[in-house]
């Protein structure tokens, strides 16, 4: 049976171990790196349009005429739709075989992107969204599938690294590039920005990929029953993560309702696939000690990765008053160094120990979140670019190696099962994070601002003279009445402490952001030595 392994360390081969490494690397042809390089560009632009829409939902929002607290369903039914079918990806892959269903949902999700420019209104913005990660969800793991069964594995390292640029590189870049065209282009070219990408990415799958019979009969002998329950779950899973916050979680009978829900289907689905002799996914993998702990540390970096990125555009627009390309420049220093350093991953890989590398990686996205745990009102573009670099540095190092080990000893047959899971969890610890975060700021803000609010007494010496200061500051600028100076001095108080209580707030997040990279790090230590996984990758 063929498997599916790591790179292992090519120093032995000084030591003489002939049996470590093999004579000759396979040779790959040029039509298998075109379906590789096509399949991680499509993953890149499922990837890239949860966060280019994210930077410019203010103004998707005016432009529809959607209120504030509504237009989020247009991010949320876009990651709903693409958590959903990830996890059917594989199977459906076998169903209608890889070319058609890989072709067919390109050219789909480059119609929704365009349709998505069109939409009037806020239910038509949902229901194209929703088509659009539908379709686009299908791209990510299918292109890590592509890399882990067409690849050898000499060559996997590469394909991991393409890949990385989708998984890591997409979210930290994706905000300069919504930033960029919504300032000046307007929000629409953040749709119409896929059009020319995808049709090059149309192209090299046409013109790659081998044609291959469908396999109608599986829809006979389908888990539909994991595939309900699994799409219940996970739908009300990321619904009450999306809204649970605002709506004051199980304060709100709409959110009460949806976690019983997800609370019900999703531990049977589990049921089910641990059951079922055809399950949809083979949960069992995750019992294998490499890919158990990779899938954690990958959940973990889609915490911190997507939380990150939901964060600095928030402090920056909410506390620094930056508009989405100010914030777009920002960022784009968390995207940047990427592109030159994860080239060079796959020659670390062959030279490094790879789990190395994913601790060193993790250790140092937890130091950039660390470095911005003291922050203050001047806290802004300056001081957020090495915490930014050192974070780009960090994710370069850790995603193709982890993807590497984490997958190494997977099976062709459970290929779909491994990729589906892997990118499934990455994507809902982002969620999770993002929700995680909303609840944590709000709190520790209530908390920052309870505490301040007891210090700024009017009993105060220093309290009453900042405010006989401001009085003096407003009568001195205009305004006649001191009774209304003074209200305005209060005001102005009040504004001050809230904003320090905010600055407080994004601090300690960025503490349970490096907090949860320390896990994570934790977690790729257990991995077993990469030296090791070729012994036992047949069982």
């Amino acid at each position: 049976m063929t498997t599916l392994q790591t790179t292992v360390d090519i120093s032995s081969a000084s030591e003489g171990e002939a049996t470590v490494v093999p004579a000759a690397a396979p040779a790959v042809s040029a039509k298998t790196w075109l379906a590789v390089i096509g399949a991680t560009l499509g993953a890149f632009m499922a990837v890239l349009n949860i966060q280019i829409v994210n930077a410019s939902l203010a103004n998707i929002q005016g432009g529809i005429g959607a209120g504030i607290d509504d237009g989020g369903w247009i991010s949320t039914s876009y990651l709903i739709a693409e958590i959903v079918v990830i996890p059917l990806s594989g199977w459906l892959a076998q169903v209608f075989s890889i070319r058609i269903y890989l072709l067919t949902n390109a050219i789909l999700f480059l119609v929704f992107s365009a349709a998505c420019a069109l939409a009037q209104s806020l239910p038509q913005m949902i229901a194209l969204r929703a088509v659009q990660g539908f379709t686009g969800g299908v791209l990510i793991p299918l292109a890590f599938t592509l890399i882990i069964t067409l690849l050898p594995k000499a060559k996997q390292p590469i394909g991991q690294a393409l890949f990385a640029i989708s998984a890591t590189f997409a979210p930290a870049i994706g905000p300069t590039i919504g930033g960029y065209l919504t300032e000046n282009w307007g929000w629409q070219y953040i749709f119409y920005v896929n059009i020319v990408p995808g049709a090059i990415m149309i192209g090299m799958l046409y013109f790659s990929l081998e044609a291959s019979p469908m396999k109608l009969s599986l829809l006979r002998d389908g888990d539909w029953l994991g595939i309900v329950t699994m799409a219940i779950g996970l739908a009300a899973l990321q619904t009450v993560l999306e809204e649970g916050n605002k709506d004051d979680w199980f304060g709100s009978p709409f959110i009460v309702r949806f976690a019983v829900i997800a609370g019900i289907t999703l531990p049977l689905f589990v049921l089910i696939e641990l059951t079922s002799k055809k399950p949809l996914l083979n949960l069992r993998l995750l019992f294998r000690r490499n890919f158990g702990f990779g899938v954690l540390a990958n959940f973990l970096l889609g915490v911190a990765l997507y939380g990150s990125v939901y964060i600095l555009p928030v402090y920056l627009s909410r506390v620094q008053g930056y508009n989405s390309e100010q914030i777009g420049a920002v960022l784009a220093w968390t995207g940047l160094p990427q592109l030159v350093l994860i080239p060079l991953v796959p020659r670390l890989m062959n030279r490094i120990d790879p789990r190395i590398m994913i601790a060193i990686g993790f250790g140092l996205f937890a130091v950039s979140n660390f470095m911005n745990i003291y922050m203050s009102n001047d806290y802004a573009a300056d001081q957020l670019f090495w915490p930014n670099v050192v974070r780009a540095v960090g994710q370069a190092l850790m995603f193709a190696p982890l993807s590497a080990v984490a997958t190494a000893g997977i099976e062709a047959a459970n290929a779909g099962s491994a990729s589906a899971l892997f990118n499934m969890m990455r994507q809902l610890g982002g969620a999770i994070g993002i929700a995680g975060l909303q609840t944590l700021l709000t709190k520790r803000e209530q908390y920052h601002s309870n505490i301040l609010s007891q210090s700024v007494s009017v009993l105060e010496q220093a309290t009453r003279t900042r405010i006989e200061e401001l009085t003096q500051y407003f009568m001195n600028h205009g305004v006649i009445d001191r009774v209304d100076a003074a209200h305005r001095a209060y005001v102005a108080v009040g504004h001050i402490v809230q904003k320090q209580a905010y600055i407080l707030a994004f601090s300690d997040t960025f503490y349970a952001l490096g907090a949860a990279l320390i896990v994570a790090m934790v977690a790729s230590l257990l991995l077993k030595k990469a030296d090791r996984l070729d012994a036992h990758s047949g069982h």
